[in-house]
């Protein structure tokens, strides 16, 4: 099985798993080990409201991209389905919204699916941007910086790969006593940290094992690697080993992924009908999948 340990040292290639029918994702995951991806990144996204009280911070008129029919497959239940049907290919949840969900059951999930995938999981964690996204689901959005903090610390203990152990907890927003969780993985499972904001980016430096960009340019993610670097520096862990998976809008050639990986970046997440402009039908993906691999992951 090639992990995350044996890749490190080269560009990985992380297929973008958004916006895609459930039924078509376990036949695209074995179409992406074929060709040659190292993993697949799935969003996350809970419901969608009607009516939302802000604006989306990734575009330029603060509109959503996508309707509420758009397919947003939960990203545990997708991940499943498609380690089950291959081998090699990783996955992670890009990201998943942890503040909106209890640390402990998402712990249980994590757990489970790193054991049930044979250490192909990486968690990808965010905060969410939507007042609804809290308000519907009863959590509170104005801690949700520091319970996202307290959560990855309580999953990182569940998944330190030992096995499953007695841990505890007590923190100021999360609090119990010695409990196991079992099964648990046998390796760490990898936490990293989404978002371009000066918190994430601090919170990515301080304790996550990588960083998560969103859909942005070239020119951004430089900037925002080159200001990761000092902040791992400010804490004292520049040292230890670190991934930047990165999803540029305005990069399409080799040279220009060339200098990515120069600039920092371990994993660049694609999404080839985007680029080839393949009609978004089944066939269409995985024919642009196919050419991707052949005319940019082969000449790598």
């Amino acid at each position: 099985m090639l992990g995350h340990r044996e890749t490190a040292g080269r560009m990985k290639w992380s297929l973008a798993g958004a916006m895609i029918d459930a039924r078509e994702l376990a036949g695209l995951a074995r179409a992406a080990e074929e060709a040659g991806y190292d993993s697949i990144g799935m969003p996350d996204s809970v419901f969608y409201p009607e009516h939302v009280s802000a604006d989306y911070p990734y575009t330029p008129d603060g509109r959503r991209m996508w309707s509420g029919d758009v397919p947003m497959p939960d990203p545990f239940i997708a991940i499943a389905a498609m380690a089950a049907v291959t081998e090699r290919l990783r996955f992670s949840t890009n990201v998943v919204k942890l503040p909106l969900r209890d640390p402990l059951l998402t712990a249980k999930q994590v757990a489970t699916m790193a054991v049930m995938s044979e250490d192909r999981f990486d968690l990808g964690v965010g905060l969410s941007w939507i007042p609804e996204e809290f308000t519907f689901t009863r959590t509170e959005m104005r801690t949700r910086g520091a319970r996202t903090d307290e959560a990855i610390e309580i999953i990182k203990a569940v998944c330190a790969g030992r096995g499953p152990e007695w841990v505890e907890y007590h923190g100021a927003h999360y609090d119990f006593d010695r409990l196991k969780i079992s099964p648990a993985p046998d390796r760490p499972v990898r936490v990293y940290v989404g978002g371009h904001s000066t918190a994430g980016l601090r919170r990515a430096a301080r304790i996550g094992d990588g960083w998560m960009s969103v859909n942005t340019t070239a020119e951004r993610l430089v900037d925002a690697i080159a200001r990761l670097t000092e902040l791992r520096a400010e804490y004292g862990r520049s040292d230890q080993p670190f991934e930047i998976d990165v999803i540029p809008t305005d990069v399409h050639d080799v040279d220009g992924y060339r200098e990515l990986e120069k600039a920092g970046a371990t994993t660049c997440r694609v999404a080839p009908w985007w680029t080839y402009g393949e009609a978004p039908t089944p066939e269409g993906r995985l024919a642009s999948l196919r050419r991707f691999a052949d005319e940019v992951i082969a000449r790598y």
